[in-house]
Parts: C-alpha cells; structure tokens; sequence
C-alpha cells in the first residue's frame, strides 16, 4: 500500500525543480551584480573624495615661481 501511495503522491514536479533552479540561478546572477556594483560605487565615492579634497584647497593667488 505504501508503494501505491508514493505512486499516486508521486515525486517531486520537474516543472517545480525546473522553477527552482531557475529561481537559484536569478539569485545568483543577482547577488553578482550586486556585488559589481557596490564595487563600482566605492570606486565612485572614493575618486569623489578625491576630487573634493583637490577642490578644497584654497589657494587665492597663484605664487611666483623662484627661478
């Protein structure tokens, strides 16, 4: 009877392991682009930070050069 009823129950759907596995690798592939992208913003951030000190060097006058 057992068997009759792992039968009828059935295993597990390969439209649902198909699902699974595509859903698995979205995940992935979206974790990864999460990653280059936080990359690509520190990148960002960081050559805005240096632009920002480069910008707040206050030099009114340029000085002559001493030849």
């Amino acid at each position: 009877m057992a068997k009759a009823l792992l039968g009828y129950v059935g295993g597990p759907d390969p439209r649902l392991l198909s699902e699974m596995r595509r859903l698995q690798q979205r995940v992935q592939d979206l974790e990864s682009e999460l990653v280059r992208i936080q990359a690509q913003n520190d990148a960002m951030a960081a050559a805005s930070h240096a632009e920002s000190l480069l910008s707040s060097i206050d030099v009114p006058h340029a000085e002559p050069v001493l030849a």
